[in-house]
This record gives C-alpha cells, sequence and structure tokens, in this order.
C-alpha cells in the first residue's frame, strides 16, 4: 500500500482499535517507511530507531481507539506517537550515561588499567550468534509479551512500573512477562539441541 490518504489511515486505524489484525498489518506496511526515518533522525542509531519503531507499533495497537474521534491527521497522531517513543528513550539513554559519569567520578580510588579486558573475535562471534538467536524467540512472543520483557530488560522496570507505563493491569503485566519468559526459555532450549 503506497501512500494511502488521510481517510484510508484513519479506517485503518479504527479497524486496528477493534483489533483487526489484517488491518494493523496494512497500517504497519503503510506507514513504517514514513514514520522509521522520525525515529532514526532523533535517537540516531539505527538498531534503537527499529526498536523504538517496534514499540511505538505495540503502543498504537494497543490505544488505537484513542485516535477514533481525534481532530486530527491520522499521520500526524501516529508520527507523535513514534516521536513521544524516541524521545523517551533517548532520556532514558541520557539518564543512564549520566548515572554511570556521576558514579565514576565518585571511584576516586579507581586506576586506569591498559589491559585489554574486551571479548575476543571468537567471542564476538559466539556472543552475536546468541543474540541473534534470542531476537529470533523473542520475535515469536505476543506483541505484549515482548514489549514487556524489553522494558523489563533494557529499562529495568518492575511489574508495577511495566502496568503504569503500559497502561494495563498489573496482574496482565506478570502474566505477559511470566509466559513470555517461559517461551522464552522453551524456544532457546530448542534452538541450543
Amino acid at each position: 500500500m503506497a501512500s494511502p490518504d488521510a481517510q484510508t489511515l484513519s479506517d485503518l486505524i479504527a479497524r486496528s482499535a477493534l483489533k483487526d489484525q489484517r488491518a494493523f498489518k496494512q497500517l504497519y506496511d503503510a506507514t513504517a517507511a514514513r514514520l522509521y526515518p522520525v525515529a532514526l533522525r532523533i535517537l540516531r542509531r539505527q538498531q534503537l530507531a527499529e526498536d523504538v519503531l517496534q514499540e511505538a507499533f505495540v503502543n498504537i495497537w494497543q490505544r488505537a481507539d484513542s485516535f477514533v474521534g481525534a481532530d486530527c491527521h491520522p499521520m500526524t497522531w501516529l508520527t507523535s506517537i513514534v516521536r513521544n517513543r524516541s524521545i523517551d528513550t533517548l532520556r532514558t539513554q541520557k539518564n543512564e550515561v549520566s548515572l554511570t559519569r556521576e558514579d565514576s567520578e565518585n571511584q576516586e580510588d579507581a586506576q586506569m588499567e591498559i589491559e585489554d579486558d574486551g571479548p575476543s573475535p571468537l567471542q564476538m562471534l559466539v556472543s552475536a550468534a546468541d543474540a541473534r538467536q534470542v531476537r529470533q524467540c523473542l520475535d515469536r512472543l505476543d506483541a505484549g509479551q515482548r514489549q514487556s520483557i524489553a522494558l523489563a530488560f533494557y529499562q529495568g522496570l518492575s511489574h508495577q512500573e511495566l502496568a503504569n507505563h503500559l497502561e494495563q493491569p498489573l496482574g496482565t503485566v506478570k502474566a505477559w512477562v511470566r509466559r513470555g519468559l517461559e517461551k522464552l526459555g522453551r524456544c532457546m532450549q530448542h534452538a541450543a539441541a
């Protein structure tokens, strides 16, 4: 679907609000290529922009009903979700960097080491293969499970913080995390066999 008009996008969002997966896929196919540069311009890192775009579409799926009745262009609404998610991610990263700098400044006894403690090329190759397998297993999870696990792992959110962030009941979020980790574990075991 190439560059659909506002009415088509509005219809796809409205059908997505009714949990029409086919309409949501059409919405993704029609807009992802136009929304990705928004995230990339803010974050300046390809992998991070791809992750944020995926998180934004999970948010769009979950909150499509909030667009229905809104008085704005659908592309504006979609872009604002991607932009806000990108800015939130950027702020989180800046806070982490700031905390890391403060910790290192507070360690007056720290000595500079010249030795290379980094991984060897073989270790990097094995790590890349493991990361690819984890990514493939994560892609098999439901959107809610994948987003919950990603937020818990990368941002260190607790169950309650996840529930608040995702605007979902605490029990739902706990179930997503538990079931997602179980599926992830089974997938990783199957891949290792």
